[in-house]
Parts: C-alpha cells; sequence; structure tokens
C-alpha cells in the first residue's frame, strides 16, 4: 500500500472527499449510516472505507489498484457524463446512469463501463457537490459553511455598523474635552458608507442608517 505523501493529486483528492464522510463517524462518535446518509453515499460503501481506514489509515481510502487497470479505460467523455448525470435533480440510480452510458458507448464505439466503474465516479463526486446539486444552497450553507452568510438582494435591505473612538479630543455640549466617536456604516447591497461622529447608540445608528 502507497503512503500518503505518495500519492498523486488526484488520488489525495479521492482520500479527502472520503475521509470527509468518514470524519463525523471517526472523531465525533457519529453512527456510521448518518455520516453516510449526509455524505451521500451508502452504507456498505462507507462501512467499506471505515475498514480500510482502520488498517492503512488515511492512505487507505486511496483506490485500491485493479488487476488489469489501464488496460481498458473509461473514456473521459463518458466520466463527464456519468459525474453530470449524477448531480441531476432528481439523481438517477446507478443502475440507470449505466444502461444511459451503455447507449451513449455503443453510439461512438466506446467500451461501456460496467455498473461497478459508475458506483465507484459516482461515490467519488465531492459530498458537498452533490449536497448543493441535490438539496439547494440553503441546506449547503447550513451544512457545511462555517459562518452563516447572508447577502442582500436590494438597497436597504441589510446594514452593517462599526464604531471607533478617535484619538482626538474635541469640547462636547457642556465645554468639556471629550473623545468623538467615528460610526460607520455599509449598505450591504449598493456598498454606500455614510460616515458620521456621533455616540455609538442603537437609536443613533437605526437613525442615521435609514436616512437615504
Amino acid at each position: 500500500m502507497p503512503r500518503l505523501g505518495e500519492l498523486d493529486e488526484a488520488a489525495r483528492a479521492v482520500v479527502w472527499r472520503r475521509w470527509q464522510v468518514l470524519a463525523p463517524a471517526v472523531n465525533d462518535e457519529v453512527p456510521l449510516a448518518r455520516a453516510a446518509a449526509a455524505g451521500g453515499i451508502p452504507l456498505r460503501t462507507a462501512q467499506r472505507w471505515l475498514s480500510r481506514y482502520q488498517v492503512g489509515g488515511l492512505a487507505g481510502l486511496a483506490r485500491a489498484p485493479r488487476a488489469g487497470r489501464g488496460v481498458r479505460r473509461t473514456h473521459p467523455e463518458l466520466v463527464r457524463l456519468i459525474e453530470g448525470l449524477a448531480l441531476i435533480t432528481p439523481r438517477p440510480s446507478v443502475a440507470t446512469i449505466t444502461r444511459r452510458l451503455a447507449e451513449v458507448a455503443v453510439a461512438h464505439g466506446w467500451h461501456a463501463p460496467g455498473y461497478s466503474t459508475v458506483h465507484e465516479i459516482v461515490t467519488a463526486l465531492d459530498p458537498q457537490l452533490t449536497c448543493l446539486a441535490h438539496e439547494g444552497p440553503e441546506v449547503f450553507r447550513d451544512r457545511y459553511e462555517l459562518a452563516l452568510r447572508r447577502q442582500a438582494d436590494r438597497p436597504n435591505e441589510i446594514w452593517q455598523a462599526d464604531h471607533t473612538e478617535l484619538d482626538i479630543l474635541v469640547l462636547d455640549a457642556n465645554g468639556s474635552p471629550a473623545r468623538p466617536w467615528l460610526t460607520v456604516v455599509l449598505d450591504d447591497y449598493s456598498r454606500a458608507v455614510p460616515g458620521y461622529i456621533k455616540a455609538p447608540l442603537v437609536t443613533h445608528t437605526s437613525i442615521e442608517a435609514s436616512v437615504p
């Protein structure tokens, strides 16, 4: 079995995708069935990956070389077609993809990949990509993004504000020296930045930000 450092970039990418599926079960004691479902792979596949990880570590998650590999390889166009079909909604079964691939392969005179080859290509897809394709951006954001982010669709929908106390002294209303505050308000949509000097109170910020 090759060491992790001996794997090429493509093999390391496969290892990383498979580890992302297994990591919750290995590190956080998440049931393997739940981790497999979140990763969009069959439980039996996850069990096989986990067994290989327990024996060979991360390097064990690389695709095992097969006898005769390289003698007959899947045409790159068929690989792209398999990946594209696996990302459409509703998601077709591996058996359906295999049948459709056979028709395309015959029409072009290519070798038709078998069920196991198609299944391997489908399960090697990035779980984040399949989540985005099948469950939409909201589920993807909630599941994979570390920070919750929102983007405004129109002006004045979201405002951002920040305050800082300036290193200068001015006379306040009572004639006493005081350090003024600079508040910057940013409209998330237009990126307009009105700045003004005022105490950082919620009422001040709300009133000033609402003025067009």
